[in-house]
C-alpha cells in the first residue's frame, strides 16, 4: 500500500534530482531483529539519503526525543516480530501528538500480525491511526513500493510541495 506520494508527478519532474532526505529507521519496543535495520539503511543509503538508525527494541519515548531532536524528513518503523500493528498504533499516537513533528511522514512496515506477513487487514487501522503509509504484502512489492515512496518524497521536498 502506497500512500506518502501525491498523485504522479509529471515524468519531466521525476527526471529532476531529488532532497536528499534525513530518515530516521527503528523498529518497534519490543522487537529485537537487527537483519532489518541493516538491509533498510543500506536501501536508503544507496539511494542517496542520510539514515539514523536507533536500532532495535527503541522505547518510544526515545524514538519521539530523537524525532524532536533531529526533525527528520521521513521516519520509517519496521516490525519483524509480529507486534508492530499494536506497538506502531501506540508509536504514531506518541508522535501525531507532538506539535513540531506534524507533517513528518511515519511509514510501517513488516510482520505486523503474529499471523505472518500478510498483515494488509491491519493497513486501514494503522492509517487511520497516523502513519503515511502501511507496507505488510508482498515482501518484493513492498520493498519496490517503499523505495518509489523514498524517491518521489525526495521529489517533493526538492520542488517545494
Amino acid at each position: 500500500m502506497t500512500i506518502i506520494a501525491e498523485p504522479s508527478l509529471p515524468t519531466a519532474t521525476v527526471s529532476r534530482p531529488g532532497r536528499r532526505l534525513r530518515i530516521i529507521v527503528n523498529s518497534v519496543a519490543s522487537d529485537s531483529h537487527t537483519w532489518n535495520l541493516v538491509y533498510l539503511p543500506l536501501l536508503m543509503e544507496g539511494m542517496g539519503h542520510r539514515v539514523r538508525n536507533l536500532g532495535a527494541c527503541v522505547p518510544d519515548e526515545l524514538l519521539v526525543a530523537e524525532c524532536r531532536r533531529q526533525r527528520p524528513d521521513l521516519v520509517v518503523v519496521s516490525s519483524v516480530n509480529g507486534h508492530g500493528h499494536v506497538q506502531g498504533t501506540r508509536l504514531i499516537r506518541q508522535l501525531c501528538a507532538c506539535d513540531e513533528l506534524r507533517g513528518v511522514p511515519v511509514v510501517i512496515g513488516g510482520k505486523l500480525g503474529v499471523a505472518g506477513l500478510g498483515g494488509d487487514h491491519y493497513a486501514d487501522g494503522l492509517m487511520a491511526a497516523g502513519f503515511a503509509a502501511v507496507f505488510a504484502g508482498d515482501a518484493d512489492a513492498d520493498v519496490d513500493d517503499f523505495s518509489a515512496d523514498v524517491r518521489s518524497l525526495s521529489v517533493q521536498m526538492a520542488v517545494g510541495w
